[in-house]
């Protein structure tokens, strides 16, 4: 099949168009290399454009037989968006809206849609399942809401059939060490753990000993980069083999959360191995910070015939280790 990979140049979108590309798909690259890297576009034709720039997707769509779009394409950093709200709601929604314009004008008619756990807020209760109140508590949040509430609108009014993926805490690398996460700024707990490793920063920060959890930090569902771009394709393949019509919504995890100590724990003795050591330091809370996100799966396993084959920590550990010390040490 032939597939456009909006943000592809990004940490997911990339490890997207090395899965693509391997399985024998052709993969365009569509990137305004913002906040993504060249170097990571390496699986697929970039082409250079902006969705605030609708005259560059209807050119990278024009006259080309897209199967489906894979739609990774937003900027995602909470702190950001509380300080620059219009930002997020410009570039994600208005840059959706956009997409799928030109889509309908290409006739292009499946996207899969990069979503997040941090529509639902503050749950009400864990493991959290599709049907729960989502309520997000930022700009992010609100942003990736409303292109979901856009997207299902489309859906209803120009035939398309898309599927959105609401995950909550990538994390890992390529597993043969190609590809890996790389954010600038970093705000993610594992690379910043590693960078603290590798002396690239003086120490990490526990934002937080005192939440109701077995050990007082934050709990987080943390599934593995390579199990989620696994997701992307049976869900492209529910779309093609018509098993999924219309629009639908899952949930990407693996039902399991782990406190940010034990995150630093499995880090430490990762890389204590190549004789390094992490320093700590503990912080205040910071505001919105939810004590527990840990997801129900259970309907992407029954639909998409999905499972994550890599739920282990220290597996996701190892191979974030191995692309950090290739790519800062």
């Amino acid at each position: 099949m032939k597939i456009l990979v909006t943000g592809g140049a990004g940490y997911i979108g990339a490890h997207m168009a090395k899965w693509l590309a391997r399985a024998g798909h052709e993969v365009v690259i569509f990137d305004n290399l913002s906040t993504g890297f060249r170097f990571l576009a390496r699986y697929g034709t970039l082409f250079e454009g902006d969705l605030n720039r609708p005259e560059t997707i209807e050119r990278c769509l024009e006259g080309q037989a897209f199967d489906a779009v894979i739609h990774f394409a937003a900027r995602s950093l909470v702190g950001e968006s509380v300080q620059n709200p219009l930002l997020y709601y410009q570039n994600n929604v208005s840059g959706t809206v956009n997409l799928l314009a030109a889509m309908d004008r290409a006739g292009v008619r499946r996207l899969i849609f990069s979503s997040t756990a941090a529509t639902y807020g503050n749950p009400q209760s864990v493991p959290i399942p599709e049907t729960a109140p989502t309520r997000p508590i930022n700009p992010y949040g609100r942003s990736k809401r409303m292109m979901e509430q856009v997207i299902e609108d489309a859906v209803a009014a120009y035939s398309f059939d898309a599927v959105s993926l609401r995950y909550f805490n990538a994390a890992g690398a390529d597993p043969e060490g190609e590809l890996g996460e790389c954010h600038d700024p970093e705000t993610h707990l594992i690379p910043l753990v590693l960078q603290a490793a590798l002396g690239k920063r003086p120490a990490v920060t526990i934002y937080g000993e005192d939440y109701p959890t077995p050990d007082g930090t934050c709990v987080r569902d943390y599934i593995h980069v390579w199990d989620l771009v696994a997701a992307h394709d049976a869900a492209l393949s529910a779309l093609m083999e018509d098993r999924v019509k219309g629009y639908d919504v899952f949930n990407l995890g693996i039902g399991h959360g782990y406190s940010v100590k034990e995150v630093i724990e499995v880090c430490q003795r990762v890389v204590a191995q190549s004789g390094c050591r992490i320093p700590v330091q503990v912080g205040p809370r910071r505001p919105g910070d939810p004590a527990e996100l840990v997801a129900d799966s259970r309907k992407a396993q029954r639909v998409l015939q999905w499972r994550a084959h890599h739920s282990d920590l220290e597996t996701i550990v190892r191979h974030a280790w191995a692309w950090t010390r290739r790519y800062l040490g």
